[in-house]
């Protein structure tokens, strides 16, 4: 018989509503894994798979369920200042909260969804207060953390975990990126954080690539006629 791996739960949630009817992430599947026997929970999400470079950051995340912050949600759905905001509410309110990131050596050694999900697993092998189970953001549940796990896709609009997760991820990689324009600041990585913009785009045809991108992604080898 085939023997199911930690990660693979499809019985969990089966009785939780459908996303659609979801207008705001809260905090049901992780009430549905306590019940279950997992506690605690922990979200994990990254940002920064789409940029032609910097890192991909991920977080890892404990909520106190007596102190959720209020105004949790998908990063990109956010402003800058609330994404702020949160970030240090978070900070102050988790139980646990972890960052790893998978930088541009990493990604080309592998590909961006493996440096994304290795980036997640280790955020989750670094809380504080050690995880029973895993939400994750998407189709994956990332590999080699040893706990069940469920991959909930658009998680970060459903699970008010995930979507702290998604908000230290996508500050952090913003701030890394703002950091970086001060290196390269031909790029004007401060203000497209490596994602591909008419102007990001000029400028590695002006420049050339730097040591922050992503040599295997194929837009960026067209942008330099080598595909």
């Amino acid at each position: 018989m085939k023997r199911r791996a930690p990660s693979d739960s499809p019985a969990l949630f089966s009785a939780l509503p459908v996303m659609e009817k979801l207008t705001a992430p809260d905090f049901s599947f992780e009430l549905e894994a306590k019940a279950l026997g997992y506690w605690p929970v922990a979200g994990t999400d990254e940002a920064g798979r789409g940029p032609l470079a910097g890192p991909v950051v991920a977080a890892a995340v404990i909520l106190d369920p007596d102190n959720i912050p209020e105004g949790l949600n998908d990063s990109k759905k956010l402003t800058e200042a609330q994404r702020e905001r949160l970030f240090e509410h978070i900070i102050e309110t988790a139980l646990a909260v972890a960052i790893a990131s998978s930088g541009p050596e990493r990604i080309d050694a592998t590909d961006i969804r493996k440096a994304s999900l290795d980036a997640m697993r280790r955020a989750v092998l670094s809380l504080s207060v050690p995880a029973r189970f895993v939400l994750s953001d998407g189709r994956d549940v990332p590999p080699g953390t040893g706990l069940p796990a469920k991959a909930i896709v658009k998680g970060d609009s459903r699970s008010v975990s995930i979507a702290a997760a998604s908000i230290l991820a996508k500050v952090t990689r913003d701030r890394m990126m703002k950091r970086a324009d001060t290196v390269y600041p031909a790029y004007g990585f401060a203000k497209h954080a490596g994602y591909p913009t008419e102007s990001h785009r000029q400028a590695i045809k002006d420049q050339g690539a730097c040591a922050l991108h992503r040599m295997s992604f194929k837009p960026l080898r067209a942008i330099q006629g080598k595909e």
